[in-house]
């Protein structure tokens, strides 16, 4: 039975009109409460009939083939302690795997002429990208070299759909990457020519001719669902939804007006379209998940469990704060109206929701991929205009004791990271300076030019050893002193 106090809205648009004019590459929990949301929310507002595909590659086939069964709705709920809201997302017309539908389902979509827009959230780690170049070494990009019309990375996938779309002489297509990456859609315009001209140089040509890749910017917070919030559904529901999501109710989509086949209005569900992404993208991707990325090291070291745990420790969001205003703002250049004391505000009444079980330990996956853009790209700003970063030099070296593989009382954490195998090398060194050492030696987290910089390598050894002595909690404690009062 449906709880009586949150009703579920549903779109009042004709499903049967939707035709399959978008595919969407990576069907996790952010793509069911961000792009396709807006999706849902533009349809009603246009009766237009921008159908989604949602297709994974790897896993999650069983979880496709449970949307199926449910006639391709969804529902997402929106939680605060203000209270809660629900909505049955009904957008997606088809789902495709190619371990459950074969390795041409993906690729014919993309040739099909009503095809206008490919949307991706595949994850940093998606693009296959080492630095500014494809990443040659990747099994994957291997295989779809050798394999092209069967391929397993979602940039194969891309590069055969359009090479099959242009055998069937249709137009090019917008890919439209919805990840947390800096310049997003450069990234992905990189890796797709960089693996098309290894195959057929006129393939390239073509892609850079005719697709676009615009950048955007993305921010919603959606945890990973826990059995508790399967239950939380079900009360709503009064049945169970296993694509169902919980996330905050604040949503942002910012993007470059750049498409190569007509676009949904998604502007009609709150999305903004502009000529350049950069300083909103930098903006978020410094203050937001830089202090996520940063509550997610040392809370989880300090036995932290969620983030909105991390805020009721008056320590830890002191230092949240700080970061964003004395540490990641200066380095910001925004348009005149942005007020980023009020962002920062905002983002910490965001972190504090306690309804959202955002897990220290999520946020701290894959954080050799995320580390360069959320903290160190602002810390060597810092170090151009000679301004301190305690709060920035504590996150890193909590990133490094976190990499060791236990909480300050000593109980396990698992550290997930496509360079797990170096981190795990490093790790097995004995603690202390050579071990700091060894992680600055990794070109693919540490720029070069960044580990020389006056000033980089001694404040990152201070930080770690506070760290070791004092604890995160404490660590934090004594840098605010020394830096003095959050703006």
């Amino acid at each position: 039975m449906q709880s009586p106090d949150i009703p579920v809205v549903q779109a009042g648009y004709y499903r049967t009109a939707l035709r399959p004019r978008i595919l969407h590459l990576g069907f996790g929990a952010f793509a069911r409460a961000h792009p396709l949301l807006y999706t849902d929310l533009a349809l009603e507002e246009t009766q237009a009939d921008w159908g989604v595909v949602a297709a994974r590659l790897n896993t999650g086939a069983d979880q496709l083939s449970a949307l199926d069964q449910a006639g391709g709705w969804y529902t997402v709920v929106t939680t605060s302690d203000q209270g809660a809201s629900a909505r049955r997302v009904g957008c997606i017309t088809q789902t495709l795997h190619p371990g459950r539908d074969g390795s041409d389902a993906i690729p014919d979509l993309m040739a099909s002429p009503a095809l206008g827009i490919v949307t991706l959230t595949i994850t940093e780690k998606g693009y296959c990208l080492a630095g500014d170049r494809l990443d040659l070494t990747l099994p994957g990009i291997r295989h779809d070299l050798e394999n092209p019309q069967a391929p397993k990375t979602a940039i194969g996938t891309i590069v055969e759909g359009l090479h099959r779309r242009r055998s069937a002489e249709h137009g090019g297509l917008t890919i439209l990457s919805c990840d947390n990456l800096p310049a997003n859609g450069h990234a992905c315009r990189k890796a797709v020519l960089a693996l098309a001209r290894m195959r057929d140089a006129a393939l390239a040509e073509w892609i850079a001719d005719t697709c676009t890749f615009p950048c955007s910017m993305v921010d919603r917070i959606v945890p990973a669902m826990t059995d508790e919030g399967q239950a939380l559904l079900t009360r709503i529901l009064g049945h169970p939804d296993p694509n169902g999501i919980l996330c905050e109710p604040f949503r942002q989509w910012v993007i470059e007006d750049d498409f190569a086949a007509g676009r949904p209005d998604w502007h009609l569900a709150g999305a903004e379209f502009v000529d350049d992404v950069a300083p909103f993208e930098e903006m978020k991707l410094r203050m937001l998940n830089g202090a996520h990325s940063c509550l997610a090291y040392l809370g989880a070291l300090a036995r932290h469990e969620t983030v909105a745990d991390c805020m009721q420790d008056p320590v830890f969001r002191a230092a949240a704060r700080h970061l964003m205003l004395n540490e990641q703002a200066p380095t910001l250049r925004m348009p005149d109206h942005i007020d980023l004391t009020a962002y920062a505000d905002r983002l910490i009444e965001r972190f504090s929701n306690s309804h959202l079980h955002h897990r220290t330990i999520q946020i701290a996956a894959d954080g050799s991929q995320k580390l360069p853009q959320r903290l160190l790209a602002p810390i060597a700003d810092h170090l151009r205009d000679g301004s301190p970063w305690p709060i920035s030099a504590l996150a890193v070296a909590g990133w490094m004791r976190f990499l060791r593989g236990q909480t300050e009382d000593g109980s396990a954490l698992t550290v997930q990271d496509p360079l797990a195998d170096t981190l795990a090398q490093c790790a097995n060194l004995p603690d202390g300076d050579a071990y700091v050492d060894a992680l600055l030696d990794i070109e693919q987290v540490f720029p070069a030019d960044l580990v020389v910089t006056p000033g980089f390598q001694a404040t990152l050894h201070s930080a770690y050893q506070a760290l070791s002595i004092l604890g995160a909690r404490d660590a934090l404690s004594q840098a605010m002193q020394l830096e003095g009062p959050n703006p």
